[in-house]
């Protein structure tokens, strides 16, 4: 195998396992430890500079930096990355100073964005700083797009979204509120925009087309058109008896939303098992704390419907096994009726784009315009997608990082630079060492187990549907939490040079990833004959150049490393040193954002 190279990113930030899954690559242990050391406005700020949405985002979000964030390989549950945020959120002092700031001087470039969602904020937020004119359209007579119409109010208070929403818009965006777009040909013609981002979302429930949903209609609802009704107050009650149909993110908010207006006997129905459910486990179990009850295996057959009124649905009772290749098949084992007074769909979104002319851009076989998964441009130059609207539903956060790579490429086009043109990520690291036995971070292990969310007693949050259920976490709790990160950003730096092949640090090494051996030809027999053999494929191996005793290689398994120090602290000639890796991230015109002078 040939030596490791960590001259560049592309190593370290893979060990780094929280940043690397989030699509943003938000400094997650960084913003941990100033939350450690009560820095919430510099943590609250580093979090900004990627994910742009700290208070939503640390009550909203997805976590997919959770299930690969290193503390479940030590006791099975993950730092609560999440949680955190919003810790950094709700503590913050004034930080206005560390916030972007309108440009002093202007470029004369105009760009559109359509729709006023994550993505098309966060497209704001990194133009309007460098001098663009950016003018949001939105159909809707407020901000925010699914983040307002879809998520209640009672997991995302609008005073959160509102303070969020206004950094941006006070940095000088022109908003116009109730102007949908009916063609782009015509903006794209009449509108004088140097270019056009595409943000709309994915604003289409899907439809279960089965016998008597016509006849239904009145009781039948779409989810994500339900709960924009319920968050503008056009709604405000349903029947005691609701069927929810599908169990998706969507799914959970319409089942909770209807037990805050009126529902007392709420049914999620699913098709399959636990197993194979969409909706994050949080969220179930948040649904089952307010008794709603999720029902497995049943397939809607119809609707039932009498004299113009829906009385029920019938559904298969089905039985699942895997064949096997893995493939699911499913067996009818009977029909059950249960009554309803209302239906909610929430199988899921499409996007819908009607105002868009066919012959400005090449569409695919599903409808959706042709997007670069790199540039975000369409077939048609200058025109450029982000969030749902791109590639279909995902979540906020994927918004983000489509957002701040679409504001590169806008700004790339602009300027006349090729939009294939990406600004690349860059790194530093820094030693850690502050004595002979001391270092700048906490690297004991704390025990700890993960802290349990704590919410408002079931009897008090019911009476009104702005009431925010989880209450955050309190000092104590996140105290403890913040300790329970392993600091995966502080990488055990090794000078090959500097080995005289002791074996201390492989001696000391409380998880036995560190190994001195031959180098081998293949890495898969390299794998087999370290200290403990590594087999997680998908987390790298360290190799060092050949140490100067023996031609021996140290090699390293970055999948066990939990980055305690001890090989640094114990090895007697500092071949290895911890050293703070910070990835660089690439924005619109190489810089994060404007400051207040």
């Amino acid at each position: 195998m040939k030596p490791t190279d960590v001259s560049t990113p592309e190593y370290y930030h893979k060990v780094v396992d929280c940043q690397w899954a989030c699509p943003a690559h938000t400094n997650v242990p960084e913003y941990i430890r100033l939350i450690a050391q009560g820095q919430y406005g510099d943590a609250y700020l580093l979090n900004r500079q990627s994910n742009v949405f700290p208070g939503i985002l640390g009550r909203t979000c997805d976590r997919p930096c959770e299930p690969a964030c290193r503390r479940t390989r030590v006791d099975g549950q993950p730092v609560a990355i999440c949680r955190l945020k919003r810790v950094a959120s709700d503590l913050r002092e004034d930080i206005s100073h560390g916030l972007p700031w309108p440009a002093k001087v202007k470029l004369g470039k105009r760009v559109a964005c359509i729709g006023a969602g994550p993505a098309s904020l966060t497209v704001a937020n990194d133009l309007l700083p460098l001098g663009y004119d950016v003018t949001i359209f939105e159909k809707l007579p407020r901000p925010g797009g699914l983040m307002r119409t879809n998520i209640p109010a009672f997991r995302l208070p609008p005073k959160v979204l509102d303070e969020e929403i206004e950094m941006i818009v006070n940095l000088g965006a022109e908003m116009r509120y109730g102007s949908p777009v009916t063609s782009l040909a015509g903006l794209l013609k009449d509108g004088g925009f140097d270019a056009v981002f595409v943000g709309s979302g994915a604003p289409r429930g899907k439809e279960l087309e089965l016998p008597g949903r016509r006849e239904g209609a009145a009781n039948i609802h779409t989810g994500i058109d339900w709960l924009e009704s319920v968050a503008f107050g056009h709604v405000t009650s349903i029947g005691e008896r609701v069927l929810i149909i599908g169990v998706g993110n969507t799914a959970m908010d319409c089942c909770r939303t209807s037990r805050r207006l009126g529902g007392r006997d709420i049914k999620v129905m699913a098709r399959k098992t636990r197993k194979y459910f969409k909706a994050s486990e949080w969220e179930l179990e948040d649904a089952e704390e307010e008794q709603v009850e999720i029902v497995v295996n049943h397939a809607p057959k119809s609707f039932v419907v009498e004299n113009g009124r829906l009385r029920g649905m019938e559904f298969e009772k089905v039985e699942w096994k895997e064949d096997a290749r893995g493939r699911l098949t499913s067996t009818t084992v009977g029909t059950v009726v249960l009554p309803c007074d209302d239906v909610i769909l929430a199988i899921g979104q499409e996007n819908a784009f009607p105002w868009i002319e066919r012959e400005l851009m090449a569409f695919d076989k599903w409808d959706m315009p042709v997007v670069d998964k790199v540039t975000f441009q369409c077939t048609h130059p200058g025109v450029f997608f982000g969030g749902d609207a791109a590639f279909g539903p995902l979540n906020i956060i994927w918004a983000v990082a489509h957002g701040h790579e679409a504001a590169i490429s806008i700004h790339n086009h602009c300027q006349g630079i090729p939009v294939t043109e990406r600004p690349a990520q860059g790194m530093k690291t820094v030693s850690q060492k502050m004595g002979i036995h001391q270092w700048s971070y906490s690297n004991d292990y704390n025990p700890s187990k993960r802290s349990k969310m704590t919410h408002v007693d079931l009897r008090e949050r019911f009476k009104r549907l702005d009431i925010e259920v989880e209450l955050g976490f309190t000092p104590e709790q996140f105290t403890r939490e913040v300790e329970r990160c392993l600091n995966c950003d502080v990488q055990t730096a090794f000078r090959d040079k500097l080995c005289i092949e002791c074996d201390a640090c492989v001696d000391i090494c409380p998880l036995g990833c560190l190994t001195i051996t031959p180098a081998e030809e293949s890495e898969a027999a390299l794998r087999e004959r370290l200290t403990v053999p590594a087999r997680n494929t998908s987390q790298a191996l360290y190799v060092s150049e050949a140490l100067p005793q023996t031609s021996r290689v140290m090699v390293k398994d970055e999948d066990l490393c939990v980055h305690c120090g001890l090989c640094a602290e114990r090895c007697p000639t500092a071949a290895w040193e911890m050293e703070k890796f910070d990835l660089l991230l690439p924005y619109a015109g190489a810089v994060t954002g404007c400051q207040k002078p």
